[in-house]
């Protein structure tokens, strides 16, 4: 299998670095000319601090602007935008037969279990890890940060519940899988993503910031340009193809981009997230989630990290929207997307 694929990749690599990889940009009908207006003027109002947008529809790129800090030439920190993407590493080693959904966490660090390791833990998937629900009743980051054992201290965190059972937003669970796939594939996955992504996309290799071990943290620490966010966007649009090549399997795409559980909103579990007394119609974190993906209103799905930074997929539009920001109110952010944009992508 390996001396099949790698002689494919350096192909694809070369056809890719061959060709025009930016996106086509369209003009803009009157009413999204106004509605784009309308937006700026909103979030400028609501002082939202919006860095980028880039509202694509029919794999064109209708409006894009910069402010404030955003510039289209820099990296923007992503945050937990980097989920999304150590999700597509997994979906290539499981596309590659490295690894399974079903696959037990422990069995990649046998050494590092505790000896007294519970049932519980012993029964985490690589499945529970991408849908949050390994079973933590908190996640364990705060344990990290003087540590330079992250996989260690990951392991020897309570399994309160059993896996599966009970959604908790949880990064560190996505290092996890970064650690797994490095484990599986001998490459850190910015690296193992080089030939995979970011070449096919016409994306310059990123910076991903990593742990004390000399793995990408996963869930966090990459940085990408708008385009280069837009770009990933558009390909799962298009159910993994871009540039006319199937780049992400087409089957990953569906399951990642899925309802699989149930969601709570972030940083919180079940329990705080009933007591916030949300309601499900006005909240774009309570749709369900995928794998390492949230679900949104009207249909859509999006890759989501802290401060604002949306790859939100609009497939009933053929539609992708892009930001980059410091917002404090991360709803009302995606609120003016609702409110201003999306009519105008459904006329």
């Amino acid at each position: 299998m390996k001396r099949i694929l790698i002689p494919c990749l350096t192909i694809l690599v070369a056809v890719a670095c061959s060709r025009d990889l930016s996106l086509p940009r369209g003009k803009a009908s009157a009413q999204m000319d106004k509605a784009f207006s309308e937006y700026l003027q909103a979030v400028q109002d609501a002082d939202m601090g919006i860095h980028s947008i880039m509202v694509l529809q029919h794999g064109k790129v209708l409006e894009e602007k910069w402010m404030g800090e955003g510039h289209p030439d820099s990296a923007h920190v992503m945050f937990s935008v980097s989920k999304t993407f150590t999700s597509t590493a997994v979906g290539f080693a499981i596309e590659e037969g490295l690894l399974h959904l079903d696959d037990k966490m422990v069995d990649f660090f046998p050494d590092l279990v505790p000896d007294n390791a519970s049932d519980t833990l012993r029964r985490v998937t690589v499945r529970h890890l991408l849908t949050m629900n390994c079973g933590h009743a908190k996640e364990p980051s705060r344990s990290m940060r003087d540590s330079t054992d992250w996989i260690r201290k990951f392991l020897e965190w309570p399994v309160e519940f059993e896996p599966g059972t009970c959604f908790c937003y949880n990064s560190v669970g996505t290092y996890m899988l970064s650690a797994i796939v490095q484990k599986v594939t001998g490459q850190k996955i910015v690296d193992y993503l080089e030939p995979r992504l970011w070449k096919p996309l016409g994306i310059e290799k990123p910076l991903w910031q990593e742990s004390p071990e000399g793995i990408n943290c996963g869930g966090w620490g990459l940085f990408l340009k708008t385009e280069d966010m837009a770009k990933m966007g558009q390909c799962l649009l298009d159910g993994g193809r871009y540039a006319g090549r199937q780049v992400i399997p087409a089957t990953w795409v569906e399951q990642m981009s899925s309802y699989q559980v149930p969601s709570c909103a972030a940083g919180r579990n079940q329990a705080e997230t009933e007591a916030l007394g949300l309601d499900p119609a006005q909240s774009d974190w309570l749709q369900g989630y995928g794998y390492q993906m949230w679900r949104c209103r009207h249909n859509a799905f999006r890759a989501d990290g802290a401060w604002g930074q949306y790859i939100i997929v609009i497939p009933e539009a053929d539609a992708v929207v892009v930001t980059t920001a410091h917002a404090r109110d991360m709803q009302q952010e995606i609120n003016q997307i609702w409110t201003h944009l999306l009519p105008a992508l459904q006329q």
